[in-house]
């Protein structure tokens, strides 16, 4: 996969917790023995009405968040099933970055993503960023008062900057190791290879049916 750059784009929110993922992609997309063409279902059933026709009242068919790379949402984004193309129906509409909170309900704690979501993501070099609701609250307060509301999303300095009137900051945490796998633009199999020397010098030692020479 590609490694992750510093960016500058629009944002976009969607203000709903518990976005699953037949929501983010219908089942009825999923038929498709292939990785591309899931961007034009994102969020189907939302964008369009059943006579086939855009809904207005959806967030995203509105002309102010048209090419939007960077995605606000609730709580609990991306829960439901594994389905990766989940990530990648996301990915391919043109988002880069989602951005989502955590919190508390009764002292129990809700996740900003699902944790199968957010592996997913980490797999595609689509980043999750996890903010807290004061901050999130913040993000949508400006993306409501400032239409065309762009950012910068800076995953090396762990940073995304908004631009209304005046620049506002703000940090996030992330796993070391995912941190480097975005910027490397490391998959599983990317990460594998790494090694590729040594196993192959293992194998050569302790197979005695290996082919490699």
């Amino acid at each position: 996969m590609k490694p992750f750059e510093t960016f500058r784009g629009l944002v976009a929110g969607i203000d709903r917790a518990n976005i699953d993922t037949d929501q983010i992609i219908p089942k009825q997309f999923l038929k498709s023995i292939k990785r591309t063409g899931f961007g034009e279902s994102l969020f189907f059933d939302w964008r369009y009405h059943p006579d086939g026709l855009p809904n207005q009242d959806f967030e995203l068919n509105q002309p102010r968040f048209k090419g939007a790379s960077i995605l606000v949402a609730r709580n609990n984004f991306g829960c439901g099933s594994s389905r990766e193309h989940a990530v990648w129906a996301i990915a391919q509409y043109g988002f880069k970055c989602v951005i989502a909170p955590s919190g508390e309900n009764s002292g129990s704690r809700i996740p900003a993503f699902a944790d199968i979501f957010r592996n997913n993501c980490s797999q595609n070099a689509l980043l999750t960023v996890e903010l807290t609701e004061r901050e999130v609250n913040q993000i949508f307060q400006m993306v409501h008062e400032h239409p065309g509301l762009e950012a910068a999303v800076d995953l090396e300095k762990q940073q995304v900057v908004f631009y209304p009137k005046d620049k506002v900051f703000f940090h996030f945490d992330i796993d070391v190791a995912v941190k480097e796998r975005l910027l490397k633009g490391l998959d599983d199999i990317g990460l594998t290879l790494q090694y590729e020397k040594t196993i192959r010098e293992f194998e050569l030692k302790h197979n005695t049916y290996c082919s490699w020479k």
